[in-house]
C-alpha cells in the first residue's frame, strides 16, 4: 500500500516500531526465547533505519536546495510527491525561491552585457589593471589606440612610450595627466583620468584615456585666429586713415610747388617733409600690405571635398616645383603604396600645404651636399591615409620644433611666418593633422594624417 502523507507514513512507522519493541520484550521475558527476540531486534533497528531514511528524505532536498543557492545552479526544480499537502507547499516554496533566483540573475547577465557593450562600444579608451601592471579589462577603443592584438600586462606599452607606462602605474585616484606619445607617423596627446576600486580584496585602477591632440590643435588655431582678428581690426583702423593723409599731403606739396612757400619755409625744409611723408606712406602702405597677408589666416575658403589620386597630386606638385628642385640640385623620390591611393580632400588646398612643406625643406637643404626629398603616401597602421615629405637637410632645433605652426613664429630671414601655421589649418578643416618630426643636421619628416 503506498501511502501519500508524511504525517500517516511517520505515525505508522512509529506505531510499528512500538509494537514491534512490545513485541521484542514480551517474546523475551515471557517465552523465554533467544532467537525470537533477536530478529523481533533486528527487524526494530531495519524500521528505525527506514524511518529515519524517510525522515531525512527532507533534509537532503532542503540541503540540495542550499546548494543550489551556493552554486548559482537555479536550473533544477524541486517535486517532493506523495508527502502531504505541507510538503507541496515546501516544494512550491523552494521553486518558487528557484525561480526568483533565477529571474535576479538573468536580469544581472542582461545588464552585465548591456554595460559590457556600452565600455567595448564607446569611442573613450578603458583600461582597468592591478597596481602590479596586469590587465584585468581593456575595451575595443583602447586596443585600437595602442594598436595591439591583446594586452595582458601595461608594462608591454613600454615599446610605445615608457612615459605611458609609468604614468598609468603611478597615478592616483582622482588624478588627471597629460602625456605627449611621439609615434613613427603620428603625435598622441592623452588625457588620462583614473578612479580607484576595490574588488574581492584586489584595488583595480580603472583609467580613461582619450587623444585629445586634434581638440588641442583646434583650440590654439581658433584663438590664434580670434587673436589676428582682433589685431588686424584695430591696425587697419589706425593705418588706413595714417596711409590716405600722409599720400594726399604728398600730392599737395607736389602740386603747390616750393616757391609758393618760400615765405616760411626754404626748399631744404620742403624736400624733408616731403621724404617724411613719403616714407610715413610707404610704411603704412606695407603695414597694410603685412595686415593683409596674415588676414589670410582667418580666410581659408572652405574645402571642396573630392576623391583624386594621391599620385596625381604629388605629380602636380612636383611639375609645379621641378624648376627649383633642379635649381638647387635636390634628387625628389616619390613613393606612394599602393599605387591607387585615393584621398576624400580639396587638391587645391593640398597643393598649398605640400608647396609649403617642399618650399621649406628645399632651404634646409641649402647647405647639404647630396641634397634629397622624399614623399611617401601610405596607409598607417591606424587605418589611415598619410602623405610624408623627408628631407636630408639640417634639421630643426628641438626648442624650434614647439614653435613652427604657431603664427608668425620664423628662423627665417625674410619669411612670414603663416606658412606651416596656414597648413595646420587646412589640415584641420580636413579633419586631419599635420606634425613634425626632426634631429639636428639629421633633416625632418613632416606628416599629413587624414
Amino acid at each position: 500500500m503506498v501511502y501519500k502523507n508524511f504525517r500517516t507514513v511517520s505515525l505508522i512507522r512509529i506505531i510499528l516500531i512500538a509494537a514491534t519493541i512490545f513485541l521484542f520484550f514480551y517474546t523475551l521475558f515471557f517465552y523465554s526465547l533467544l532467537v525470537t527476540p533477536l530478529l523481533i531486534g533486528l527487524l526494530i533497528v531495519v524500521q528505525v533505519y527506514l524511518l529515519f531514511k524517510h525522515v531525512d528524505r527532507t533534509n537532503r532536498d532542503l540541503a540540495s536546495f542550499l546548494e543550489s543557492i551556493r552554486y548559482s545552479e537555479f536550473t533544477r526544480s524541486f517535486e517532493i510527491d506523495r508527502l502531504g499537502s505541507s510538503f507541496d507547499q515546501l516544494s512550491n516554496a523552494f521553486n518558487n525561491v528557484i525561480r526568483d533566483f533565477q529571474k535576479v540573475r538573468s536580469e544581472k547577465e542582461e545588464h552585465y552585457q548591456y554595460l559590457q557593450s556600452i565600455v567595448q562600444n564607446i569611442d573613450v579608451s578603458i583600461i582597468a589593471y592591478l597596481r602590479s601592471g596586469k590587465v584585468e579589462m581593456i575595451n575595443k577603443s583602447a586596443i585600437k589606440l595602442f594598436q595591439v592584438g591583446s594586452l595582458q600586462n601595461i608594462k608591454k606599452l613600454n615599446s610605445l612610450s615608457p612615459q605611458l607606462v609609468e604614468t598609468l602605474l603611478e597615478i592616483k585616484a582622482g588624478e588627471s595627466k597629460l602625456v605627449k606619445v611621439q609615434e613613427e607617423d603620428d603625435i598622441l596627446q592623452l588625457a588620462i583620468y583614473a578612479t580607484e576600486l576595490k574588488i574581492h580584496n584586489k584595488e583595480i585602477v580603472l583609467a580613461t584615456i582619450k587623444n585629445i591632440q586634434h581638440v588641442l590643435e583646434e583650440q590654439e588655431t581658433e584663438a590664434w585666429q580670434k587673436l589676428i582678428r582682433v589685431l588686424t581690426h584695430e591696425i587697419m583702423n589706425s593705418i588706413t586713415p595714417i596711409a590716405s593723409l600722409s599720400s594726399t599731403l604728398d600730392i599737395m606739396f607736389k602740386s603747390a610747388g616750393v616757391s609758393e612757400g618760400e615765405e616760411n619755409f626754404d626748399s631744404e625744409s620742403i624736400n624733408e617733409i616731403q621724404q617724411a611723408l613719403q616714407t610715413i606712406n610707404k610704411r603704412s602702405t606695407g603695414l597694410l600690405h603685412f595686415v593683409n597677408t596674415y588676414r589670410n589666416l582667418t580666410r581659408i575658403p572652405k574645402p571642396n571635398f573630392r576623391i583624386f589620386k594621391v599620385k596625381d597630386l604629388i605629380s602636380n606638385v612636383r611639375l609645379f616645383m621641378d624648376k627649383e628642385l633642379e635649381e638647387n640640385n635636390v634628387n625628389l623620390e616619390v613613393s606612394v603604396q599602393p599605387e591607387d591611393l585615393k584621398l576624400s580632400a580639396d587638391e587645391q588646398l593640398l597643393e598649398q600645404v605640400l608647396i609649403n612643406i617642399m618650399q621649406n625643406a628645399i632651404q634646409s637643404l641649402s647647405s647639404s651636399s647630396d641634397p634629397k626629398i622624399r614623399i611617401r603616401a601610405f596607409i598607417n597602421k591606424r587605418g589611415r591615409g598619410t602623405i610624408q615629405v623627408t628631407d636630408n637637410g639640417q634639421g630643426i632645433l628641438k626648442d624650434v620644433l614647439d614653435k613652427i605652426f604657431i603664427p608668425f613664429f620664423t628662423t627665417k630671414p625674410k619669411g612670414s611666418g603663416i606658412g606651416l601655421s596656414l597648413s595646420r589649418q587646412i589640415m584641420r578643416l580636413h579633419g586631419g593633422a599635420i606634425t613634425a618630426q626632426s634631429e639636428p643636421e639629421k633633416g625632418a619628416t613632416f606628416t599629413l594624417t587624414f
